[in-house]
C-alpha cells in the first residue's frame, strides 16, 4: 500500500503512514497539484472518477495527489501528471499554500505547478473521468451553479485567481 510522509506543522517530515491512515488518522501532509492552460489561457479541469473514494465526480486541479514517503514535490507532481492523464512534461513552481482541511484537524501543504499545454491527454480512466478546457469566467459561474467542486480547487482559485 502506498506510503505517504506525515509532516508536522511547519512542513517537516516527522514520519509515514499509508493511505488509509493518512485519511482515517488526520495526519498533516503534502499535495501536489498541477495547473494545466492551454494557448488560450483556459485552465483545465479534470472531473474525478466515479470510482474515487474522496470527492468522486468532482471537478478538480487539472493534475493533484499525494506526496509519496520519500518523493520531492516536483517527481510527485510529474508522476501523477503521468499516472493520470499519461503525458511528460517540464513544470514550473507557482506557490505553496497551507490548507486548513475542514473535514478534520490537520493541514495540507499545497504545492501548485503550471504547465502550458493544448493536449491531448491519455486519460487513466480509474482516476480521471474527463478533462475539459475552461475560461475563470466560466469555471466562476460552474462552481456558483454546482456543489461539485474539489475544496483544495476552490481555495487555489480563490486566493491566486480571485475567483
Amino acid at each position: 500500500m502506498e506510503q505517504i510522509d506525515v509532516v508536522n506543522d511547519n512542513d517537516e517530515i516527522i514520519g509515514t503512514a499509508n493511505h488509509d491512515d493518512i485519511y482515517t488518522r488526520s495526519f498533516n501532509r503534502r499535495i501536489v497539484h498541477v495547473l494545466i492552460f492551454n494557448s488560450k489561457g483556459e485552465l483545465a479541469l479534470q472531473l474525478r472518477a466515479k470510482t474515487k473514494k474522496y470527492l468522486p465526480g468532482y471537478w478538480s486541479t487539472s493534475i493533484g495527489g499525494h506526496v509519496q514517503a520519500g518523493e520531492d514535490c516536483l517527481d510527485a507532481a510529474k508522476r501523477e501528471m503521468e499516472e493520470e492523464i499519461g503525458i511528460s512534461k517540464k513544470i514550473d513552481f507557482l506557490w505553496k499554500d497551507t490548507f486548513n482541511a475542514s473535514e478534520g484537524n490537520y493541514i495540507k501543504f499545497l504545492y501548485t505547478y503550471k504547465l502550458i499545454f493544448d493536449g491531448p491527454f491519455k486519460i487513466n480512466p480509474e482516476e480521471v473521468e474527463k478533462m475539459e478546457f475552461f475560461s475563470l469566467d466560466k469555471i466562476r459561474r460552474m462552481i456558483k451553479d454546482s456543489g461539485k467542486f474539489h475544496p483544495e480547487l476552490i481555495f487555489l482559485l480563490k486566493k491566486h485567481y480571485n475567483l
